[in-house]
Order: C-alpha cells, then sequence, then structure tokens
C-alpha cells in the first residue's frame, strides 16, 4: 500500500490552534476552515486539526497521551529552538536534558497535545 502519512489532533478552536501551530512551526497551514487546518511539516507528514466536536466516529480521549516528535538536526538546534519557544512564551513540560535516545525537551499546545523535539544520542 502507497499512502501519504496524516496525523490528526483534535482541537477545541481549530483556528486558535493553527494560529499557535503557525508560530512553532514558522510556517502558514496549507489549508484552513472552521473545522480544521492542516499543516505541512518537514519530512513531508501533514499534521491537521480537526474540532475536536466534529470527529466522527466521535472520540473522547484527551489530549496529551500521545507525542509529535520532530527530530532536529543537531543538540544545539534543540537548544536554540527551545529559546524561541521560550520567547513564544509556551508552556514547558520538560526542559532541555539528555534522555537514553537524545538531547530533547516537550512543550504543549492548547489542547494539551504534547510537541517533542529531539536531536537523537549518538
Amino acid at each position: 500500500m502507497s499512502a501519504s502519512t496524516y496525523l490528526l489532533f483534535y482541537v477545541n478552536d481549530p483556528q486558535r490552534s493553527a494560529d499557535w501551530y503557525a508560530q512553532l512551526l514558522q510556517s502558514a497551514p496549507l489549508e484552513a476552515s472552521p473545522g480544521f487546518a492542516l499543516f505541512a511539516l518537514a519530512d513531508g507528514t501533514r499534521l491537521g486539526l480537526w474540532k475536536q466536536d466534529a470527529v466522527l466516529p466521535a472520540s473522547q480521549q484527551a489530549a496529551g497521551a500521545t507525542e509529535l516528535c520532530l527530530m532536529l538536526e543537531s543538540q544545539a538546534a534543540v537548544s536554540t529552538e527551545f529559546a524561541r519557544w521560550q520567547t513564544l512564551n509556551l508552556p514547558v513540560l520538560q526542559m532541555p536534558q539528555d534522555m537514553d535516545f537524545g538531547f530533547t525537551c516537550v512543550t504543549a499546545d492548547p489542547d494539551g497535545h504534547r510537541i517533542r523535539i529531539f536531536h537523537p544520542a549518538a
């Protein structure tokens, strides 16, 4: 099967979330409507922000149980991006630190979806 990869986050307010992700990803959405926004990630994956109460079949799952993980090219890039997050006043769930898999930190979007950036351990 040949398919494109889409990741969907269910959000309360797609416009508010689209504005937030536009700052985080430093790019505009490919499309936006009152119930949905779509972003292209660097690797070609699409990130969709779908209005929670419009999702079919309905989902009652809480945000934050999964993570959007973005691999960056270096530990310095993680530190630089974290510093940019701080200028945007993004919530810090995890300060930059070394872990078994690499150097990482975590923020969360307005709905509680976790976003992790990391550079793999050598």
